[in-house]
C-alpha cells in the first residue's frame, strides 16, 4: 500500500475529483477526512470507504469562511490526530460572464473558496508537518492557470494563484521534509462542475451541448476528457514516496492541452 498509515485531508471531497482521491486513497492505506458543503455527499463517500475496510471521517463546512475552514483542521485532528496529507481540491467555477460584468462580491468568493482556504489550511497543517518532518501537500489547480478561456475571470485567477502559492510553500517547506505540488486537471466531463459549465457556455454560444464539448474536445491531443481517477491517480503517485523528489512542480494530467 502506497499510504498505509497516512492521515489525509481532502477537502471537495463529497464528489468528482475529491471523491475520487478519497477513495483511491483509502485502498492505498490512508485514513481520510473528508469535507465539503454537502453532508449527504459527504457521508455517502464516507460510507462507501468504512464498508470497503477504509477508515473515513468528515464535516461540513464552507470554505469562503475562515472559521470553517478552522473547525475542518481541528475535527480532522480530534479524529485522527494528525494530518500528512493534504488535498486541497474544493471550489466552483462562479458566474460564467465576462470581466466588466463579474459581480465583485462572487469574485471574492471564488478566490476564498479555491485560494484563501488553500493558503489557511496548509498555514494550519504546516507546522505539524515540520513537526514531525514529513508531510505533502498537492493543490488541485486546472489548466484554466495556464491557458486562455474566456468567461471565468475569477476561477481562472484563483488557479494560477494556486500555482504561486505551491511554489512559495514548496520553496519554505523543502529543506523541512514536506513537498508541495500541484495537479492541472484538463476537463473532467464526469463532475457536476464540468457538465454545468459546458451546458452554461453552450446556452451563451447558442449550440447544443454536444456540440459545444465535442468542440473543445477535439482542441486536446487525446481527443478526450480526463476522468476523475486519472486525477486521482497523480494525486496519488505525489502523495508517495514515489514522488519523493519531486516539489514546487504543476503537474497537467489533461491529455495534451496545455504544455507548460
Amino acid at each position: 500500500m502506497l499510504l498505509k498509515d497516512r492521515i489525509a485531508l481532502i477537502t471537495g471531497s463529497g464528489r468528482g475529483i475529491g471523491r475520487a482521491i478519497a477513495q483511491l486513497f483509502a485502498t492505498e492505506g490512508a485514513a481520510v477526512f473528508l469535507t465539503a458543503r454537502t453532508e449527504k455527499e459527504l457521508s455517502a463517500t464516507a460510507e462507501e470507504i468504512t464498508e470497503g475496510g477504509g477508515r473515513a471521517a468528515f464535516v461540513t463546512g464552507d470554505l469562503a469562511k475562515e472559521a470553517d475552514c478552522r473547525a475542518v483542521f481541528e475535527k480532522a485532528i480530534a479524529s485522527f490526530g494528525r494530518v500528512d496529507i493534504l488535498v486541497n481540491n474544493g471550489g466552483h467555477y462562479g458566474p460564467v460572464v465576462p470581466v466588466e460584468e463579474y459581480p465583485m462580491e462572487e469574485f471574492d468568493r471564488v478566490l476564498a473558496v479555491h485560494l484563501r482556504a488553500a493558503f489557511l489550511l496548509s498555514k494550519l497543517v504546516l507546522p505539524g508537518m515540520y513537526e514531525r518532518r514529513r508531510g505533502v501537500i498537492v493543490n488541485i489547480s486546472s489548466i484554466s492557470a495556464k491557458a486562455a478561456y474566456s468567461w471565468g475571470s475569477a476561477y481562472a485567477a484563483a488557479k494560477a494563484g494556486l500555482l504561486g502559492l505551491t511554489r512559495y510553500n514548496a520553496a519554505e517547506a523543502a529543506r523541512k521534509g514536506v513537498r508541495v505540488n500541484a495537479i492541472c486537471p484538463g476537463p473532467v466531463t464526469e463532475t457536476e462542475m464540468s457538465k454545468d459549465l459546458g451546458a452554461e457556455l453552450a446556452r451563451k454560444l447558442n449550440i447544443d451541448k454536444d456540440e459545444q464539448l465535442a468542440g473543445f474536445l477535439e482542441s486536446i491531443l487525446q481527443g478526450r476528457g480526463q476522468t476523475a481517477k486519472e486525477i486521482a491517480e497523480a494525486a496519488l503517485f505525489l502523495c508517495s514516496e514515489k514522488a519523493s523528489a519531486i516539489t514546487g512542480q504543476a503537474i497537467n494530467v489533461d491529455g495534451g492541452a496545455v504544455f507548460y
